[in-house]
């Protein structure tokens, strides 16, 4: 299919750093997947929840309640429930979020001590300037379907210079601490080289420790340059997710002009990690012809614009009862609607074009079973993903 020879798995390069910062054994080959073994044929899709208003992500609390948290991106937080989607918010932020474009309530985490702690933490667009990003935890009130909103406490705020190139994605980590993903402040390009400047929080991969006590947060130690500051080199990661078996790290990036990409890093490696913006568009210089790419960490897997693909919506590796899909990375497209699964396969990435959608692909999400989600941005209909 036409896709299928537009995805080019970047695997040369990735393994002339995996040594470094994978441990995966790589061929030197390097081009489009020929013959994707350990995929199903297909996937489908089955609807679980409509009628949500622009969802932006998906999560589970981990509490054992079976709960799917749903952030649709005016400020509200839905409850999914047995397939039932409850009709007031968990919580509802509005009044303090910019919503619109690439703003809005963007992501949701819930630490595993949340049973006993009753702290989670969004991530949002305030109504500042042009809008700028917050981290805040929350707390749940005495009835453990709404939230407290008295309760909220601002952990960390970073100014964007422009309306774009968000990120938004939160997650606790293997570590137990809180990872969050960074746009490079936006306009087109990174005119301000966010992304390759080690004292800015725009185009990162931050790692801070909260729940501890410490105000608002303390710094890991460990962290390669003695601040928040975990990875960098991003231009808009729009949704990581740690495998929560291998504890393995996979970051969709959106691209500029022509390519998309899927980062990874295993478990235990990735400190100090340089995925390459702006000098590099996935595995292209991006500004030159010829440009210093040392020491950068390569993509796994890109893919190039056009019929219809534009932004990478990255997902999670399947671990639920489907043994089909077990140990497969899924990951879509918010134009095209294509998804695609990722694993490796004989000391190779490969990947495959399981499903053509008409749906704009805005966010996945796992529940504590392992099955993973899709959101329909526009329709705004949630899907249970399966096999045939």
């Amino acid at each position: 299919m036409t896709s299928m020879r537009k995805l080019v798995l970047n695997v040369a390069a990735a393994c002339a750093l995996a040594a470094v910062f994978a441990s995966v054994a790589c061929s030197r080959e390097n081009g489009p997947s020929t013959q994707a073994t350990g995929f199903p044929t297909s996937i489908t899709l089955t609807p679980v929840a409509k009628g949500l208003k622009q969802p932006t992500a998906i999560a589970n609390a981990g509490d054992g309640t079976n709960r799917l948290f749903i952030l649709e991106q005016r400020g509200t937080v839905r409850i999914l429930r047995n397939g039932v989607l409850g009709s007031e918010p968990f919580l509802d932020i509005r009044r303090q979020v910019r919503s619109g474009g690439e703003q809005g309530l963007l992501g949701i985490a819930f630490p595993k001590q949340f049973r006993s702690a009753k702290t989670f933490y969004v991530n949002y667009t305030n109504r500042v300037g042009v809008g700028n990003t917050v981290v805040a935890s929350f707390k749940v009130s005495t009835d453990p379907d709404h939230a407290d909103n008295a309760s909220k406490r601002e952990i960390l705020g970073i100014v964007q210079p422009y309306a774009n190139h968000n990120g938004g994605e939160l997650a606790f980590g293997p570590d137990g601490f809180l990872y969050i993903g960074t746009g490079d402040g936006g306009s087109a390009g990174d005119p301000h080289g966010n992304g390759q400047k080690r004292n800015t929080l725009l185009g990162k991969l931050l790692r801070i420790e909260v729940g501890t006590g410490a105000a608002p947060y303390a710094i890991p130690k460990g962290n390669p340059f003695g601040n928040e500051i975990w990875a960098y080199g991003l231009r808009n990661p729009w949704r990581f997710s740690f495998d929560h078996v291998s504890g393995d790290l996979y970051i969709g990036d959106v691209g500029q002009n022509e390519v998309e990409e899927i980062d990874y890093l295993a478990t235990g490696t990735g400190k100090g990690a340089n995925f390459g913006w702006n000098v590099m568009e996935g595995s292209r210089c991006f500004k030159k012809e010829k440009c210093d790419k040392a020491g950068m960490v390569p993509p796994v897997a890109e893919y190039y614009h056009g019929k219809g693909d534009c932004s990478v919506t990255g997902g999670y590796v399947y671990r639920g009862k489907l043994e089909q899909l077990k140990g497969i990375y899924l990951y879509g497209d918010f134009c095209s609607g294509r998804i695609w699964g990722l694993r490796q396969s004989g000391g190779r990435w490969v990947s495959r074009l399981l499903l053509e959608t008409p749906y704009r692909i805005s966010t996945f999400g796992e529940d504590e079973q392992g099955e993973i989600y899709v959101a329909d941005y526009g329709e705004g209909t949630i899907y249970r993903i399966g096999i045939p």
